[in-house]
């Protein structure tokens, strides 16, 4: 009806409204441009959230998230789980283990919160107290530096 009584208007000689749709009408493109643009960046910073934190995100974190984004975020975990196990044969290939390429093996990390014991590859175990600084390999490690549990000591 609106559509029909600006166009008999226009025919009349209200070509000023013409003008006025036309705006609005590239008001509302740009405003669903802006909101798109938004909702994908937010969505790139959830894909890198399960780069940093792991497949488990902080409560401070999942706090902030839409009940859709959550379920992205579990997709995309899926999706990527089922990815680095069907490359690297029996057990797998964890992609997210070293993001930057490591400058030695072993690493000192402090123990920032009791966790109780640590098993390492060749089967020792090691207790990760509290204050405990220990030399263990880098990749057994470092989900446990993301989660915030140990913390890298630089020498």
């Amino acid at each position: 009806a609106a559509a029909s009584s600006s166009r008999s208007e226009a025919k009349s000689g209200r070509t000023d409204l013409i003008f006025l749709i036309r705006f609005r009408h590239c008001c509302l493109l740009r405003n669903q441009r802006c909101v798109v643009a938004y909702l994908y960046d937010r969505l790139l910073r959830i894909r890198a959230l399960r780069w940093e934190y792991g497949s488990v995100l902080p409560n401070a974190i999942h706090f902030h998230m839409s009940a859709e984004e959550v379920e992205w975020f579990n997709r995309y975990k899926k999706s990527l789980a089922t990815y680095m196990r069907s490359v690297g044969g029996e057990e797998g290939l964890d992609l997210t283990q070293d993001i930057k390429p490591p400058k030695s093996l072993y690493i000192e990390v402090r123990c920032l919160k009791d966790y109780g014991e640590f098993e390492i590859d060749d089967g020792t175990t090691v207790l990760l107290k509290k204050n405990s600084q220990h030399f263990l390999p880098r990749w057994k490690c470092e989900q446990l530096i993301r989660q915030g549990v140990l913390e890298h000591v630089l020498s």
